[in-house]
């Protein structure tokens, strides 16, 4: 009987691999585990970007008219 294996940071050998996907984006930068190859640095970006969110959200700049859903007073009022 074939049993599969799989590693996260047991080598090539393993018939399946596991990663955390937060550590292969770079989305932390104060450790990285040695098995782990990042494919890109997105902590800064994301951090930004959540940013620009919550400043937007307390400024009320988001959500903007174009972001949200109307329903005509008609249909409303079927619903009761």
């Amino acid at each position: 009987m074939e049993v599969p294996t799989i590693g996260i940071g047991a080598g090539r050998y393993c018939d399946g691999q596991i990663l955390v996907v937060h550590d292969t984006l770079g989305m932390y930068s104060d450790f990285t585990p040695k098995f782990v190859k990042q494919y890109a640095q997105l902590r800064e970006t994301i951090t930004e970007a959540v940013g620009t969110y919550i400043s937007e959200v307390k400024n009320q700049q988001f959500p903007e008219k174009k972001h949200t859903f109307t329903m005509d007073d008609s249909v409303l009022e079927r619903l009761y």
